[in-house]
């Protein structure tokens, strides 16, 4: 099933995301996540290209199918088109296909170091538009979006215009860069509606539970830490048990305003950790089920 299929049954499509092992460890480590997560009934699991975007493809499409046709949960595969050529990329996508994945994320990907412009897809507006082509709709394709900004520019009102290309070039949702202030992403839906972007679009977000893990968030990502945050982060960073919880506290609160305000979905970053995953899960349980069956009676 094509991911787009949800936003049209639900009024709120809950996702995870995880990331593959790395390249010195089996792939088989990976089932501990999955078999944490799979109760918690999300509505599909996304696959990165692993930290950093480091090339994982083969990886990011087993662990894809695994989640697919092990599990029985709907998965969403990271494709990343920097460096790539047409046919590379044709090719992973016909892989895709051959293992029961039929959905993408579709990235440009991290510019790697020393990097000369070689490859034949410039952007995700070129590999979507690329899949769609090419592709018809066999795929269903998520594109990615920046309510701050993407941190090479930090231009919102430019991203915005990226983004209406990329639902011109065939995207069917959306999913944000994580963000820790939901005014941001309030101000950012404002603005695409205003440029008439239809496009269901989730909200990324991530709890924190270790000061190593927000320091890498915000040199990644470039996004900015509310006040409330820091003083969690500083009261508690001696705590690991603690800041744990207190990240989570933090993340639910973001999502349990965003479910209210009306957001079209949640994508939890759950950085492989079913602890923190079945933590959210469990605490907003009665809101999930509340929201959904509003459109069930409707």
């Amino acid at each position: 099933m094509q991911i787009k299929e949800l936003f049209k049954r639900k009024n709120l499509v809950f996702s995870f995301e995880v990331f593959p092992p790395k390249v010195t460890s089996p792939i088989g480590s990976i089932y501990d996540t999955l078999e944490g997560l799979q109760d918690l009934k999300p509505d599909y699991i996304s696959v990165t290209y692993g930290a950093g975007g480091n090339g994982n493809d083969n990886r990011t499409g087993e662990i894809a199918a695994i989640i697919k046709n092990k599990y029985g949960i709907e998965a969403l595969a990271h494709l990343t088109c920097i460096g790539s050529t047409l046919e590379q990329t044709k090719g992973v996508l016909q892989e895709l296909r051959d293992k029961g994945v039929h959905n993408v994320l579709a990235l440009r990907g991290d510019i790697p170091e020393g990097f000369e412009g070689k490859g034949e897809l410039k952007n995700s507006q070129d590999l979507i538009r690329l899949i769609r082509e090419d592709q018809g709709n066999r795929f269903g394709i998520a594109a990615a979006c920046y309510p701050e900004g993407h941190v090479e520019g930090k231009n919102v009102d430019q991203d915005i215009e990226i983004l209406k290309l990329k639902e011109e070039a065939g995207a069917d949702h959306a999913i944000t860069q994580l963000f820790f202030d939901n005014n941001y992403f309030y101000e950012f839906l404002n603005k695409v509606e205003e440029k008439g972007i239809q496009l269901p679009i989730q909200a990324g977000i991530m709890p924190v539970t270790n000061k190593k893990q927000i320091e890498r968030i915000v040199a990644l990502s470039g996004a900015n830490l509310p006040v409330k945050f820091k003083k969690i982060m500083e009261k508690y960073e001696h705590n690991k048990e603690a800041l744990r919880d207190a990240g989570i506290a933090y993340a639910l609160d973001q999502i349990v305003d965003l479910i209210s305000t009306g957001a079209r979905g949640i994508h939890l970053y759950t950085m492989n950790n079913p602890y923190i995953a079945r933590s959210v899960t469990e605490s907003i349980h009665s809101i999930l089920k509340s929201v959904n069956k509003e459109k069930e009676v409707v």
